[in-house]
């Protein structure tokens, strides 16, 4: 009998070792929500003030990232949040015009993690925005932006 109950415990172990590990899922998956998880602490520290946690803007100074016509321009959402902007920005039809600040700060990395989070939350795309493609655009942009 006791042999029963040792073979039954090894292959329980043995059962939720490999169904633990299955759960994890892919390593592609794994980076992901990695990069999601870091480009949300990004988004709390350095966005989240003006366009706030649910990404919807701050009445009618910050406009709202949720929903936003602006991510249909990756390679702007990028080089502004490097550079920053001033003037005028219509979005979802309405006119704000504060100052953002530029995040010169941030590494290819960070920015990397926090557009693929923007996207992930508000823009409907699950898959990372490696820094090999920041850094294109980064290369790309105009300052004046």
């Amino acid at each position: 009998m006791r042999n029963f109950w040792h073979h039954i415990k090894n292959k329980w172990l043995l059962t939720l070792l490999c169904g633990g590990l299955s759960a994890c899922g892919s390593t592609d998956q794994i980076r992901y929500e990695q990069f999601m998880i870091n480009g949300e602490q990004h988004y709390l520290l350095h966005c989240a003030n003006c366009h706030q946690r649910d990404g919807k803007g701050l009445r009618d100074l910050y406009p709202p990232i949720a929903g936003s016509d602006f991510l249909k321009d990756r390679k702007r959402v990028v080089c502004v949040i490097r550079h920053g902007m001033s003037g005028p920005v219509t979005v979802k039809g309405k006119t704000y015009n504060q100052a953002m600040p530029a995040n010169q700060q941030l590494y290819e990395t960070d920015i990397a993690e926090l557009v693929t989070y923007i996207y992930g939350r508000w823009g409907d795309v699950d898959a990372i925005i490696p820094a090999d493609t920041i850094r294109g655009i980064l290369e790309n942009c105009q300052v004046s932006e």
